[in-house]
């Protein structure tokens, strides 16, 4: 029991660790550089799910150590993966929280992520909003498309990607042949950002496990960005978003490509070309 006790915290080390080098921390309601203490006892509330196993080089850095110290063991030796958190598990698979947590078992759905983020006030963007934008589409797509955060047309109906940029992303999907009922949509961050601004760290932080979950209940094949904040925060990459789009990037069982958002296209039209190229890409990756 005792091996399996230190192999669990060594896992929770691990994935802790992997998300503190995507700027996310304290999602597990603790402070920051507590990772160490979570195996003496079960966070009352947990806000995402992860799989048991961390990517092959995640990385279980200073946690891991301190626990091995703490073991009497030798610390797992580890490198940083910028990937994100593996998706599409075999049933038998139990998540790092599934296992911290008694309450949940088996796979979660998005009516359930849903209703755990509730009325959400976790962070200050709430204080602004008139909706929360969680998503909408099919609940098992084979392609999930994730923007930064909603608009205000967003914010109006409770929908993601209905204003300009939605029209302009419906119009290329349908003309790439692809159907929207037939993918699924949402945002890094479910609450309007005060004049459209980009989310900042913290709220990111707050809000991008209840993204992950979202991925993980769904499974799909791709996971496709819209602009950078998303590819940072999906990815953990941070360069340009011209530079990273149009390339398939691992992302656990699935893959992720990153490319611009329909908004940036109504700013510069002559850019269009990029994002229905990468839409073409999406759909030569889906076919049979």
């Amino acid at each position: 029991m005792a091996t399996v006790n230190r192999d669990l915290r060594l896992e929770v080390a691990a994935w802790l660790d992997f998300y503190r080098e995507l700027g996310i921390e304290g999602f597990y309601r603790r402070e920051a550089g507590e990772a160490a203490k979570l195996g003496s006892g079960s966070p009352k509330e947990s806000a995402g799910r992860l799989p048991a196993e961390p990517p092959a080089d995640s990385g279980a850095g200073d946690a891991s150590a301190a626990l091995a110290k703490e073991s009497g063991e030798p610390a797992a030796s580890h490198t940083i993966l910028q990937t994100a958190p593996a998706i599409g598990l075999p049933a038998r698979t139990l998540g790092l929280f599934e296992a911290l947590s008694p309450g949940r078992s088996g796979p979660e759905t998005l009516e359930q992520i849903r209703a755990d983020l509730g009325d959400c006030h976790r962070c200050k963007l709430a204080a602004g909003r008139k909706h929360i934008v969680f998503g909408e589409g099919h609940p098992h797509a084979k392609i999930v498309f994730v923007g930064e955060g909603p608009g205000a047309d967003e914010d109006e109906q409770g929908r993601p990607f209905v204003g300009r940029a939605g029209q302009l992303l419906n119009r290329l999907l349908q003309a790439a042949g692809i159907r929207r009922e037939e993918v699924y949509i949402c945002n890094v961050v479910k609450c309007r950002p005060p004049g459209n601004r980009t989310p900042e760290h913290d709220e990111i932080e707050t809000c991008s496990p209840f993204l992950f979950r979202q991925i993980e209940a769904i499974g799909p094949r791709l996971v496709c960005c819209l602009g950078a904040p998303a590819a940072r925060t999906v990815l953990g990459l941070k360069e340009g978003i011209l530079k990273l789009r149009g390339r398939l990037y691992d992302f656990g069982a699935a893959k992720a490509l990153a490319t611009v958002h329909p908004a940036y296209v109504l700013r510069n039209p002559r850019e269009e070309k990029l994002l229905r190229e990468d839409l073409e890409k999406i759909r030569e990756f889906l076919q049979p």
